[in-house]
């Protein structure tokens, strides 16, 4: 064997080098979804996801003009569905970023700034508010167990929908004060590098209490590593379908679920606009509330 071959034979493949650079396993279900949509339009025809990474890497080295553009004739693309109002400018430049990191770890020159000053601008801005206590209560009659202790969770703690695929049982304490649950304490992103932790009020401890009760009442056996949220299952045939059967010691991803439940048409009314609240801004409802003088008192009452 030459060197050149057993160089070839030692050099991680391009889609390697690009998996290996993500870091969080979120972020690595979006930026391959991004650079699918990308190779779709560039009409790249090699048969799976890892054989069109390795083939664009290869041929974008030999030809970086080739590469160029492939990105610019996606960028022009979806320019014209920006100004279609089809996807937001955000839309854009997260795909742009991503076709950047995955040329940069796999040594394709691109003129970056070339394509960059093209861009539509960003608002820096969400165009979304705060929900109000009235919506609050009127999203929690959605007739879902998980609703209200998602809900309650979210509004009083701040917490983001994706620190739901982290929380376990043990990651919620409740706090005593004479005998009585006065709070509790939420471990969010337990054993990560952005752990924190942050507190939700007693009614959102008792709607999580309640559901973690209604989960072994009806078969699952909850312990200290049970996650706090995860698919529903038919009540109507406990035996059949008995949640004991089911196999949920792995992760469930609950962010998925939770933006489908509040999506428009699924029994809500949110749609996140200046008029209406963003179905996942739970966190902005928390601050305000907070640092209200003097704090209001219906803030403890969203159960009535």
């Amino acid at each position: 064997m030459t060197q050149l071959e057993l160089q070839k034979e030692t050099v991680p493949d391009p889609f390697i080098l690009f998996e290996y650079s993500i870091r969080s396993p979120y972020t690595k279900e979006s930026y391959f979804r991004r650079l699918k949509r990308f190779f779709d339009v560039i009409s790249l025809e090699e048969t799976t996801f890892e054989n069109r990474c390795n083939f664009f890497a290869e041929k974008g080295k030999q030809d970086p003009t080739w590469a160029f553009n492939c990105i610019l004739k996606f960028v022009l693309r979806e320019k014209q569905r920006v100004e279609n109002r089809e996807i937001t400018g955000g839309t854009l430049r997260n795909s742009v970023k991503t076709i950047k990191t995955f040329c940069e770890v796999t040594d394709v020159l691109i003129p970056w700034k070339k394509i960059t000053r093209g861009l539509p601008r960003v608002k820096r801005y969400a165009d979304d508010r705060a929900p109000t206590l009235e919506e609050i209560k009127k999203i929690i009659e959605y007739p879902d167990r998980r609703i209200k202790p998602i809900v309650y969770t979210m509004a009083s703690s701040g917490i983001r929908v994706g620190a739901w695929d982290y929380l376990k049982w043990c990651h919620i304490i409740p706090v005593n004060s004479n005998g009585r649950i006065v709070a509790a304490k939420l471990i969010v992103y337990a054993n990560e590098p952005d752990e924190y932790f942050t507190f939700v009020t007693p009614e959102a401890y008792f709607a999580l209490e309640s559901w973690m009760k209604f989960r072994s009442s009806s078969g699952e056996s909850i312990n200290v590593e049970s996650w706090i949220m995860r698919n529903l299952w038919n009540t109507l045939r406990p035996r059949e379908n008995s949640i004991s059967r089911k196999t949920i010691n792995e992760q469930k991803k609950f962010s998925n679920t939770y933006l489908n439940m509040l999506e428009p048409g699924n029994g809500s009314s949110l749609g996140g606009t200046k008029n209406t609240p963003a179905a996942v801004t739970e966190s902005k409802f928390v601050i305000p509330i907070c640092f209200e003088s003097p704090p209001n008192p219906n803030y403890l009452i969203l159960y009535e």
